[in-house]
């Protein structure tokens, strides 16, 4: 009996491993790509095979998970915005469940705070954020709250926005600010500071990270080639510094785009569209400075976003011009990344596992 019991697991291990871990790739449809696509990776070699179409849907530039994976959500980054929500599907296809009007245009980003309450979607070109609920069934609601950032001097570019707890963090491109918000007895969010931490002027906030204790954030600044990095002193933030994420000898035009931190938060990453290269610095997990380490070719054109997955091994890059997934590996003890190869996926910029 032990034996038959050993073959069942040994079998399911080795599907398991055969199988892979799904990874979704959010794309824009201007060109060969029709919607979402899946790959399959494995998490002890590092291979992606067995790319697949998983649901056709326009613009899908940014893609969220709700915390049990059992649901998926997209925006639509068209002139009149949209997101959607998917049922994920054994064998990895998505099943479309309902979608919501964003009152913005071109979203460009969602997420989804880790109770798996509210979503949040901002709006680029709108230059707002759309708060949701959502229903039993993992449909959206239709929007509870829309915040407009925009006032009478600045035009607002809402670009992402994260919950932590109780509180929600805005970056606006347009405003060149990060805003909080705190949420009410009603459920809804309310303003606590429009100007977060100081920037300098048209720095452009784009993304950001969050250690997982709250008590440090790092904003990656599209115009500036730069990130940014704070400490939560009582309710407010302080600045540490700024960083340059480029070469020292690069001279060239620039775009940050994307941010993360390792698993163990020892190491921060961003990525340079035009230098075209991820950016890795050594983080001092005490204090919160860092020191660049190394700009790591993507091996590939315009890094939209990249993402680590879920052992912390490996880092995959999604380069939208040259349509391809750039995989590297992660040396845990340096951070520092290696090159191991590249697959043609058309206009890729979001990758989610």
């Amino acid at each position: 009996m032990k034996h038959v019991l050993y073959l069942i697991l040994a079998c399911t291990l080795l599907n398991c491993q055969q199988q892979g871990t799904t990874l979704y790739i959010g794309t824009y449809t201007d060109g060969e790509s029709e919607g979402i696509y899946q790959l399959k990776f494995n998490p002890n070699t590092g291979i992606l095979s067995d790319l697949k179409l998983a649901a056709t849907t326009k613009n899908p530039s940014f893609l969220a998970y709700s915390p049990d994976k059992k649901f998926l959500y997209a925006v639509g980054e068209t002139e009149n915005g949209t997101v959607s929500a998917f049922k994920t599907k054994v064998g990895g296809n998505l099943e479309l469940i309902n979608t919501e009007k964003t009152f913005g245009g071109a979203p460009c980003h969602v997420s989804v705070n880790s109770e798996g309450t509210k979503a949040v979607v901002s709006n680029y070109l709108g230059g707002n954020i759309a708060l949701y609920n959502f229903n039993d069934d993992g449909s959206l609601t239709e929007a509870s709250q829309v915040i407009d950032h925009n006032d009478t001097i600045q035009k607002s570019h809402a670009h992402s926005a994260q919950f932590y707890k109780g509180e929600l963090y805005v970056a606006d491109l347009g405003r060149n600010s990060l805003f909080h918000y705190n949420k009410n007895n009603t459920g809804a969010f309310d303003l606590i500071s429009s100007n977060l931490v100081d920037f300098p002027e048209n720095a452009g906030p784009r993304h950001f990270a969050l250690t997982k204790d709250g008590q440090f954030i790092y904003i990656i600044n599209e115009y500036a080639g730069s990130i940014t990095a704070a400490k939560k002193v009582n309710a407010n933030f302080e600045l540490i510094d700024h960083y340059s994420t480029l070469d020292s000898n690069y001279t060239g035009p620039n775009s940050c785009a994307d941010i993360h931190l390792s698993h163990d938060e020892k190491f921060l990453y961003g990525s340079n569209r035009g230098e075209n290269s991820i950016a890795v610095f050594k983080r001092n997990t005490t204090n919160g400075t860092l020191e660049k380490i190394q700009n790591m070719s993507v091996h590939g054109d315009w890094p939209r976003n990249f993402t680590l997955d879920p052992t912390g091994k490996f880092l995959l890059v999604a380069n939208k011009k040259s349509h391809n997934i750039s995989v590297f590996s992660v040396d845990a003890n340096t951070g520092k990344l290696a090159f191991m190869y590249d697959v043609k996926v058309p206009s890729p910029v979001c990758l989610l596992f």
